[in-house]
């Protein structure tokens, strides 16, 4: 799973990019400090995988991994080059979602740019999230627009291609109107093909409000992110309240400090554990196991997804000669104390092909090429 990091200059998307992957990207008051985008893989937290570790004592232990990209601040008219922005939004296309770092404080130390570089204009979360939709939409258009084109010229050899046309001259009328991709309404027919376009304003979103300490500390108080909730809310997004500063905080302490450090500020989970949880319901994502003395591991995969897809993230060989699975969830298995002691209680299931996997089943496939 890839995450692009997203926003106006100076929101604070460095500094949290920096408190969740530990990689010391370039932070400053300043338009464009980070150019190429930044790269951080972190281990999704799993306290099952770390009961298995336990149990098992492996050779290895693998989580399931987040790959962050932080991309350099957008301006206003970033769909036509303005800041690098054309570069930077090829970045945020190869992504599989949107952290969009939106900043919910005042500081006059600290410039808010929307437009020109060089000017400082006052805080406008709703404003802000505007601007850069509307970039991503403008991005957008263009490509749908040349879509359009090359479906129009494959018509006149091949009258499928007509709907095509249809479809997506409905949807340039709909961008053009300044709307998400998103937002469009269609069949699920013509939203399989509108994917294959791979737009930047179909790609699913989280709006990380991003608060000063004492605003983190009185949210119901904080305007500003009362402003971004209501206005994810009515699009359906997720909205994730975060203090980039307190994260990088705790981003340098150690497991116990870090557990009495959120523990006196009233937090259950970091930042990062809330972001993980966020994309994961977000992108409609769950995690199976694997176990033994070689290798305890997680692996990422889309809900839904049934047993010979799933072998086919350890390896295309197992999903190509799947037999079948062997299948317990781990809180089957905890609550027996052990696999065998869950074999022995006919707990531990044998599913065929069409089996749908479950968040925290622990799996062993059978297969034969």
């Amino acid at each position: 799973m890839k995450l692009g990091i997203v926003g106006l200059p100076n929101v604070g998307k460095s500094t949290l990019f920096n408190a969740i992957t530990n990689a010391g990207a370039e932070s400053a008051n300043y338009p464009f400090c980070t150019i190429e985008p930044n790269v951080g893989v972190v281990a999704v937290p799993d306290d099952r995988l770390d009961k298995l570790a336990e149990m098992y004592e492996p050779d290895k232990k693998t989580p399931a991994i987040v790959e962050f990209v932080d991309i350099a601040g957008l301006v206003k008219g970033a769909s036509q080059g303005a800041g690098l922005g054309n570069k930077f939004l090829e970045n945020i296309r190869r992504t599989d979602a949107i952290v969009h770092v939106v900043r919910c404080f005042d500081d006059e130390n600290i410039m808010h740019v929307v437009a020109d570089a060089g000017t400082n204009v006052p805080v406008d979360p709703l404003g802000d999230i505007q601007c850069i939709e509307l970039e991503l939409i403008m991005a957008d258009l263009e490509m749908v627009n040349r879509r359009i084109d090359k479906a129009q010229k494959a018509a006149k050899g091949d009258k499928k291609f007509l709907h095509e046309v249809e479809v997506f001259k409905a949807l340039a009328e709909h961008l053009d109107g300044g709307n998400s991709a998103r937002s469009f309404d269609c069949t699920p027919e013509d939203a399989a093909l509108i994917a294959s376009s791979d737009l930047l304003s179909l790609k699913p979103i989280i709006y990380a409000a991003n608060m000063d300490e004492a605003g983190f500390a009185d949210q119901t108080g904080n305007e500003y992110f009362r402003q971004v909730k209501e206005f994810a809310e009515g699009e359906g997004a997720q909205v994730l309240p975060i203090c980039a500063k307190l994260e990088q905080d705790i981003a340098e302490l150690d497991d116990e400090e870090r557990a009495m450090f959120l523990e006196e500020l009233g937090i259950e989970k970091s930042g990062l554990d809330r972001l993980i949880q966020c994309s994961y319901e977000l992108l409609g994502l769950i995690s199976f196991l694997t176990y033994g003395k070689d290798e305890c591991r997680a692996w990422t995969i889309r809900r839904g997804t049934k047993a010979p897809q799933a072998a086919g993230k350890i390896h295309s060989d197992i999903e190509r000669g799947f037999i079948r699975a062997e299948t317990i969830n781990f809180r089957e298995m905890i609550a027996c104390g052990s696999v065998n002691a869950a074999k022995e209680k006919g707990l531990l299931r044998s599913e065929g092909k069409e089996y749908v996997v479950q968040d925290g089943d622990m799996i062993y496939f059978r297969f034969n090429v």
